[in-house]
């Protein structure tokens, strides 16, 4: 089948669905690839690039709508797109099905497929064709870079002869995947970073990237406040009211907000009010990635960037993927080349579409002439719970030290059993062998078992470098071997020669080993 990947119409979008390098991906799977003239000029892949990698490129997309069998595209089609989408055709692209109904509604009258990537659902088995993960998270590195830019000061604090600069606060509001990006990107900054979200698991992985989580004196708090699609939940009011209480505490310190708290196919929550925005300090900058969907800031302003009259800059930008398009289209072209993977299980260039796979229906909203949106939850296997064990009795301290005394008998009967045979073996050696050969025997056997005690009384953590070692300095058996070299007896000639060659490894693979071991605890 042909894919194909026109240039992006909205205004000011400049990633492209498919890269040279997804296109080389793509066919391996038996597909031919088609993209028009121009459509990855913005984001750096020119046409030369496609043609290197094999791709047909066209005038127009007119004639691209009209050869490929599988339309790939960023942005949701307009009018003019939607008349070009006829009957087996498929569409795989952002939509909106809950804004753009009718438009999917005319998509499977028409006998199209349609693939909304922002339906694929969040299961493990998706996260490689999880479109909204990987944009979410250049949004969140990109918003604090944009913070930056229009912030006055450092990030990190400095200590100079021209004074003291103060770290800048950055305060990130919803912890999902836009928010750790900020979050981390803000801390490796060097700016004191605050987040908070309504899911309290989420406090844990706040704090390991070097964040404070910012915790309500609420008790709803300790509850549950993801959905089961893997996004925040709807909050209570009187949570909401906690929650913009602890904001409007927050306001007058921090420099820098990012706010990301976004549900899926809902308006945008008003988390950060008006007087927030005047109770912050002039020079101060909020950047609302929810602008799209109406801001989590009042005074937001969709693809706008306005200053307040009391010096608070507000970005509203809604294209911050699309700013770093290279990146963003690497990223989104491999989505839809994972997607593609699961269409063509047999790697034979034909589309097996089947409303069977979680991961496909779910991002499917139109397919077979019917309207396939909202999809049914996916069907995740139930763990089966494990039974409880029953708690350990605690044993009293009579009932323990019989335990203890019992257990060391056992163990001293079975030493002294295996000294016992280990004695008659030796015994038994003894009657056919002749003496000079039990004198090396004796020692032999009394080194393995000092070796054994001592080796086994030794923490696990350290046997490798212990190995490495005693491998080392017990290899002074090479003495032996290089005295016995020159026997007139052509097999110990040979034995001695093998027995330096073994003793050699072991000599300079323990120094290594060790010498390496050693390098992990040095500071670089």
């Amino acid at each position: 089948m042909k894919i194909g990947t026109p240039k992006e119409i909205f205004e000011g979008e400049r990633r492209v669905a498919m890269t040279p390098d997804s296109a080389a991906a793509l066919q391996k799977l038996g597909h031919e690839c088609v993209v028009e003239t121009g459509a990855g000029a913005e984001a750096g892949f020119a046409d030369a690039d496609y043609k290197a990698a094999g791709v047909e490129v066209v005038k127009t997309a007119a004639a691209l709508w009209k050869a490929a069998d599988v339309v790939a595209k960023v942005r949701a089609p307009d009018a003019t797109e939607m008349k070009r989408l006829r009957e087996g055709q498929t569409l795989i692209s952002f939509f909106s099905p809950v804004a753009d109904e009718k438009k999917m509604e005319s998509a499977a009258k028409k006998g199209a497929t349609v693939v909304a990537m922002e339906m694929i659902p969040r299961i493990s088995r998706a996260q490689k064709m999880d479109a909204l993960s990987s944009m979410a998270n250049i949004a969140g590195y990109r918003a604090v870079i944009e913070a930056g830019n229009n912030f006055g000061r450092f990030f990190t604090g400095q200590i100079t002869a021209a004074g003291k600069v103060p770290p800048a606060k950055v305060l990130v509001v919803g912890a999902g995947v836009a928010g750790l990006a900020a979050i981390g990107t803000s801390t490796s900054l060097g700016a004191i970073t605050y987040a908070f979200d309504v899911r309290p698991e989420v406090a844990e992985q706040v704090e390991s990237m070097g964040a404070e989580f910012v915790y309500l004196d609420f008790e709803e708090e300790q509850q549950d406040g993801s959905s089961s699609g893997g996004y925040a939940s709807v909050s209570s009011p009187e949570f909401r009211e906690a929650q913009l209480a602890k904001f409007r505490e927050l306001a007058p310190e921090v420099d820098i907000v990012i706010t990301t708290a976004l549900i899926p196919n809902r308006e945008a929550p008003e988390l950060w009010t008006e007087d927030m925005v005047k109770s912050m300090k002039p020079g101060s900058v909020i950047v609302d990635l929810a602008a799209e969907k109406g801001g989590n800031c009042k005074l937001t302003v969709a693809d706008e960037k306005i200053v307040t009259d009391n010096g608070v800059t507000i970005i509203g930008y809604t294209d911050f993927p699309s700013r770093m398009a290279t990146q963003s289209s690497s990223l989104y072209a491999t989505n839809i080349r994972h997607l593609m993977t699961d269409l063509t299980p047999e790697k034979d260039g034909v589309i097996n579409h089947d409303m069977e796979d979680d991961v496909i229906r779910g991002a499917t909203i139109a397919h077979a002439q019917e309207v396939t949106f909202p999809p049914p939850p996916p069907k995740v296997a139930a763990i089966a719970a494990a039974p409880k064990k029953e708690a350990a009795k605690e044993l009293t301290p009579e009932e323990k030290r019989a335990a203890e005394t019992a257990a060391f008998k056992a163990q001293t009967k079975n030493q002294v059993t295996l000294l016992a045979i280990g004695g008659a073996l030796i015994l038994l050696a003894g009657l056919y062998t002749p003496a000079s050969f039990m004198q090396h025997f004796i020692v032999f056997v009394l080194s393995v078992f000092i070796g054994f005690q001592v080796i086994w009384g030794v923490a696990h953590s350290l046997h490798t470098p212990l190995m490495a070692v005693t491998n080392a300095i017990s290899s002074i058996v090479i003495l032996g071997a290089l005295i016995q070299i020159g026997s007139t007896s052509g097999i110990i000639t040979f034995l001695s020669i093998f027995g330096v060659f073994m003793a050699s490894i072991n000599i300079f693979g323990g120094f290594l080993v060790t010498r390496r071991m050693l390098a992990m605890f040095q500071k670089s």
